[in-house]
């Protein structure tokens, strides 16, 4: 008998929950505002209820929130919940900065070794 593997949860942490491209899709298109879930789903091509899973991911980790007027929930980003991948990112700075001064010497070597 074949038994399942379970799936790691996609809401433990933001990291998990960015890995997903239409989610990350949803958090630049949020950028711009707050969206209810129908403009969400037009504008990224999915169903409503595929955006509200994705949305309900991304407020259990704290990425977006939401703000009910009257009948309609408006989600909006709440880019603090970044935070963790930012100071993850930021590690890799100084990594990026030497391979660009590297590069930059490189074409200054060429640029020299033309010009002789």
């Amino acid at each position: 008998m074949i038994t399942a593997m379970a799936r790691a949860a996609t809401t433990s942490d933001a990291f998990n929950a960015i890995a997903e491209p239409q989610r990350r899709d949803i958090l630049t298109l949020l950028r711009s505002g707050e969206r209810p879930v129908t403009d969400v789903a037009e504008e990224l091509g999915m169903s409503p209820s595929r955006a509200s899973k994705h949305l309900r991911v991304l407020r259990e980790v704290g990425l977006v929130r939401l703000r009910g007027a009257g009948k309609q929930h408006f989600y909006g980003l709440d880019a603090r919940g970044l935070r963790p991948v930012h100071e993850w990112l930021g590690g890799f700075e100084e990594f990026w900065a030497g391979s660009f001064d590297r590069l930059d010497a490189y074409v200054q070597d060429l640029k020299r070794t033309q010009e002789d």
